[in-house]
């Protein structure tokens, strides 16, 4: 993958943007998560933290846990990721997508995330990007999120409806405003090609996420609450947390994970998106 600089216009948006913070309250400025050009929030973590309490997300299954590449890149074990079925949060059929999934896994088969097939993640999978920073554009009428090591962008409405009928799309309809020192995002449409996570955990297109944005820690800490539903695909709504820490790293860098991405070796990598027209 090559990386490039983010050239001056981009940097001049992250200074201008961030001294149009939009008001959450009568004389309450909201959060600044992006306070210059060079602050974003980076996670080591790529599943999703369980709750305190309640139904919460797929983990690993005890029998074959799964140890982060991301977060002990010094393990010298492979770490496929097998999902435990017995969480009561699945439907039948979400628990037989996942049970094929694991059978793919445990055979020693390759087996590429979308993100490494560059194919957008959705949402919430948005929440479990590691790596590279995740970067905030902040005006009064959007907050933008662009995780850099794909190119992959959000848009938030703020202070919007969702529309009537909002057309399926990879990362879906996300309207948003703020709750004092927390950023409250709302999506609905999001494609059923995405999974929820790292495991393949399928969803239909009643899935509906809340995400709660605040910083902890004196500002050093980006956390995010999230709220799952979607009686489609699960037997009820379930909670998680994502814990971002800060990192400074001035320009923002960009990567092209298309470029000479093939499946050199025939491992039967999932194909990576081809354009259906032409851009001119």
């Amino acid at each position: 993958m090559r990386r490039f600089a983010v050239n001056g216009s981009m940097a001049a948006a992250f200074v201008l943007c961030a001294g149009m913070m939009t008001v959450a309250r009568a004389g309450e400025a909201a959060p600044d998560f992006a306070p210059d050009p060079g602050t974003g929030w980076q996670t080591p973590e790529d599943e999703f933290i369980p709750p305190p309490g309640g139904p919460g997300p797929i983990r690993s299954d005890p029998a074959h846990p799964y140890l982060s590449f991301y977060k002990y890149p010094l393990n010298p074990h492979p770490a496929y990721r097998v999902a435990d079925l017995s969480n009561p949060i699945l439907q039948p059929w979400s628990r037989d997508a996942l049970r094929r999934a694991n059978l793919r896994a445990l055979s020693g088969a390759e087996v590429a995330l979308p993100k490494e097939r560059c194919w957008p993640v959705g949402v919430p999978g948005f929440s479990i990007l590691p790596a590279t920073p995740v970067y905030f554009l902040q005006t009064p009428k959007e907050v933008v999120m662009i995780w850099t090591q794909d190119h992959q962008v959000r848009h938030v409405w703020l202070n919007q409806n969702h529309s009537a009928a909002p057309k399926p799309t990879w990362f879906g309809e996300s309207v948003g405003h703020y709750e004092g020192d927390t950023l409250v995002v709302d999506t609905v449409g999001i494609d059923t090609r995405t999974f929820v996570d790292n495991y393949f955990t399928p969803h239909t297109d009643r899935l509906h996420v809340i995400e709660r944005y605040h910083m902890t820690d004196g500002d050093k800490t980006l956390e995010v609450d999230l709220r799952v539903e979607d009686p489609g695909a699960f037997t009820t709504p379930w909670n998680a947390v994502q814990r971002y820490r800060r990192v400074t790293a001035a320009p923002m860098p960009e990567t092209v994970c298309a470029e000479n991405n093939g499946d050199h070796f025939n491992h039967g990598l999932d194909a990576i998106p081809q354009a259906r027209t032409g851009d001119f």
